[in-house]
């Protein structure tokens, strides 16, 4: 008998669709922030410049890293799930494309964070 719903949260395929889904929604949070912030930059003279000292602020440099997890953790997670459905690749493929997709997540935003790219 297959388990549904919130029984399989013990999965680590859950856990890859709840960081997929709560990613997206961050991102789509985050991405008219960034807008708001470009168009201040592009209408007023001295905004790009106060905007670049804000961001020197710890926590900010915090969020860009943040920022950058999100992204990669939504990248390979859609990936992974394209694999899925295009190449068919399930069962005990699933544990090695999980593994992949948190792996390179962190790898990415550990590079971005060392300022490495």
């Amino acid at each position: 008998m297959m388990r549904s719903g919130w029984a399989n949260r013990g999965h680590p395929a859950f856990w890859a669709f709840v960081v997929h889904r709560i990613s997206g929604v961050l991102l789509a949070v985050f991405l008219p922030l960034h807008f708001l912030a470009l168009s201040q930059a592009i209408a007023v003279a001295g905004a790009l410049d106060a905007f670049l000292a804000w961001t020197r602020n710890p926590w900010v440099a915090a969020s860009e890293v943040a920022v950058v997890f999100l992204l990669a953790a939504h990248f390979t997670g859609g990936l992974r799930l394209l694999a899925i459905e295009f190449i068919g690749w399930k069962g005990e493929t699933q544990n090695a494309l999980l593994a992949l997709a948190g792996g390179g997540a962190v790898f990415f935003a550990l590079l971005f964070a060392l300022n490495l790219v």
